[in-house]
């Protein structure tokens, strides 16, 4: 018996801390250098609040992982930040990004069951072996506490063709030849985000999760290290957010993010 009334009180706190972050302000602007800027700045004037979300048609300066310029199609792409404070500790930075990859990835495969839906380690979205978007997650530190963490992400949507000089990118409306509403995307995609982040998921039950949806996962590839080039082959991505390599001599070496490079191709 008390079991069930504390099963329902944890449902209904979960409702209300839900529906706050679902009430939050998304603010829609026409164009503006970077959305995590933005939400950035809303951070550094103390005006900022779980859930707050900011959307425009076009960037200026958009960002991308290790320093790269995420280059958009004013209009034809979602480009929305979100601000969040993460309930999980400051050692479980990488579940934190595990579980909006997986939020997102989740969301994607449910808008086209045809859709196969990977991620590519740490956090790109890959939708029939080809980059479909990706995000940027950039966290606010105040001492020791995890104050923020701004969640970017960048879909291309309405494409009708992606440059030639990205050969392994596309859209949604290359994949499914549909002409997807951005905002409904938006919405979608927030919502679904909140929701995983609010039931604040066993971080190693969805590690084991993302791994079953990793990108190439088994799988040998190309990477470089410097000027030197290696294969191996992909066996998984541990806790902490480093690659599982298995090297051609049969060893295993962990990677972390921007230690190696990935030769797509």
């Amino acid at each position: 018996m008390f079991g069930n009334i504390f099963t329902v009180k944890i449902k209904q706190t979960l409702a209300v801390k839900l529906q706050a972050l679902l009430n939050a302000p998304v603010i829609e602007l026409d164009t503006i250098d970077s959305t995590n800027n933005y939400a950035m700045r809303l951070i550094d004037a103390d005006t900022a609040q779980p859930g707050l979300t900011i959307v425009t048609d076009m960037q200026t300066a958009g960002k991308g992982q290790r320093g790269k310029i995420w280059v958009d199609t004013p209009n034809e792409s979602l480009l929305m930040s979100m601000i969040m404070k993460p309930q999980y500790d400051l050692d479980h930075q990488f579940a934190f990004i595990v579980t909006v990859s997986l939020a997102i990835a989740d969301y994607m495969q449910e808008l086209n069951e045809n859709w196969d839906v990977r991620i590519k380690w740490p956090n790109d979205i890959i939708i029939n072996d080809k980059k479909a978007g990706g995000m940027l997650i950039e966290n606010v530190l105040r001492g020791n506490q995890w104050a923020y963490s701004v969640v970017g992400l960048g879909m291309n949507v309405l494409q009708r063709e992606m440059p030639a000089d990205i050969p392994f990118s596309t859209s949604l409306r290359i994949e499914s030849d549909k002409q997807y509403v951005i905002f409904d995307l938006v919405s979608g995609i927030r919502e679904r985000i909140f929701t995983y982040l609010d039931i604040l998921p066993e971080p190693n039950r969805m590690l084991r999760l993302y791994n079953d949806i990793l990108f190439k996962k088994d799988t040998t590839q190309r990477f470089k290290i410097g000027n030197d080039e290696f294969t191996a082959t992909i066996t998984g991505v541990t806790y902490n957010g480093l690659l599982q390599l298995k090297l051609d001599n049969g060893s295993t070496i962990n990677y972390s993010f921007g230690a190696i490079e990935w030769i797509c191709g």
